[in-house]
């Protein structure tokens, strides 16, 4: 039961940080409602991102048919460090981001699985320069959304589960930019400030099949509808004084903006693997978010244009002796994969592209099915072509996959 007690203080100590943090430092955040967040477990993630492998101790974020699979309760916990190095022709800056991934619950009833927790979802957080013959513009942003959600799975066959998502988003996105004129004393702020929510839906499926002796094939689908989600706008319109000991505000108005209604993307995944379970699997995904449907949005952007988004993942994992008794380092869970995605952002007619290698293992824990799983990805995003920004980028991930029974009956009391 010492998992009760660790997930009640867990829970008040990380949720106010969750909804609070940034998570990242790319430029590209600037654009829509900022960078989607991997939805996933970092066992998922250090396969390249691939979620067409579930089992009964580990949580699988990106399936909700998964819970199904759940043979003992699990708490997930993880989080991330990000080194990023961004360049242009002609200059460089190194960056640093903290961040909590997720927070989860995962609850077997019989063929019944259902779970709960908070994930970020979108990231906004970059700061940049714009300097033309004589004037200088900063501009600044920060923010985000996150999502609490609820899950559903059920095996309605041994070879066949069903599942379902619902999840409320939420969060706060504040855009701001600084400009000032050569030999002009005052400089004039704009502060954009975004409160955005909306409810979100996720079907999903998992097919397995033993083929042939020792052989399983896996197959997952997922789809997510577009839904209506609100926009509530502020405008803050400042004369302000810039000097090196830092800015004051001379004269400040708020303007009204009307609030506003868009459609966040649709989606779609599917998998396929091979697996001899409990000793290794290797699969292939695909998936595709329909961000073009987000081009007559409020937080369109000149100079740019939203084309339908696509990833694509290969991956797998390998674990020598799952029930050694006389060998700690049969039982780690060895993962790899690969990803490239086509993010959808075009910024004057040039697509903004991204790829990432990743490995990772899992160590279980002594005389217990929980286990702590460490992941790193090395990346790229965009190039330096046409003006643009390259991001090379280093992450490393640390969960903690606990799992525990609470509902057994008692023999003896």
């Amino acid at each position: 039961m010492i998992y009760k007690r660790f997930l009640i203080g867990l829970v008040f100590l990380t949720t106010t940080f969750a909804i609070a943090q940034e998570g990242t430092t790319s430029p590209y955040s600037f654009y829509g409602i900022g960078l989607q967040k991997f939805r996933g477990t970092m066992e998922n993630r250090a396969m390249g991102g691939l979620g067409v492998f579930s089992d009964s101790i580990h949580l699988n974020l990106q399936n909700p048919a998964a819970y199904s699979e759940l043979r003992l309760i699990n708490f997930s916990i993880a989080a991330s460090y990000q080194l990023s190095h961004q360049s242009n022709i002609d200059n460089s800056q190194r960056n640093e981001t903290i961040s909590l991934d997720y927070l989860a619950l995962g609850i077997p009833i019989g063929k019944l699985g259902v779970g709960f927790g908070i994930l970020p979802n979108t990231a906004v957080g970059y700061h940049f320069l714009s300097q033309l013959d004589n004037s200088v513009t900063e501009y600044m942003g920060n923010g985000g959304l996150n999502r609490v959600y609820f899950s559903a799975g059920y095996k309605i066959l041994p070879y066949l589960s069903l599942g379902i998502e619902g999840g409320y988003n939420f969060g706060k996105i504040e855009n701001s930019s600084i400009s000032q004129q050569t030999d002009v004393q005052y400089g004039t702020r704009i502060v954009d400030h975004t409160e955005i929510s909306g409810f979100n839906l996720n079907f999903g499926v998992i097919y397995k099949k033993t083929i042939a002796q020792n052989l399983e094939l896996n197959g997952t689908v997922t789809y997510s509808p577009g839904l209506s989600h609100t926009s509530r706008n502020l405008r803050r319109l400042s004369t302000v004084s810039i000097r090196t000991s830092g800015i004051s505000t001379r004269d400040q108005r708020e303007i009204e903006r009307p609030d506003t209604e868009f459609t966040a993307p649709s989606s779609y995944s599917i998998g396929l693997g091979i697996s001899h379970p409990k000793n290794w699997g290797v699969g292939i995904e695909y998936s595709n978010q329909q961000l073009s449907e987000f081009n007559n949005t409020p937080f369109q952007t000149v100079n740019t244009e939203f084309k339908d988004a696509s990833k694509y993942r290969i991956g797998g994992f390998y674990i020598p002796e799952y029930n050694s008794f006389n060998s700690f380092f049969k039982r780690i869970v060895y993962r790899a994969g690969f990803r490239y995605e086509e993010t959808g952002i075009n910024i004057d007619n040039n697509a903004i592209n991204e790829f990432g290698i990743s490995f990772g293992f899992g160590i279980p824990m002594v005389r217990s099915f929980s286990n702590i799983n460490f992941g790193f990805e090395i990346g790229q995003r965009a190039t330096k072509n046409h003006g643009l920004i390259q991001e090379n980028f280093f992450n490393a991930i640390i969960s903690f996959s606990l799992n525990d029974l609470w509902f057994e009956k008692r023999l003896f009391d």
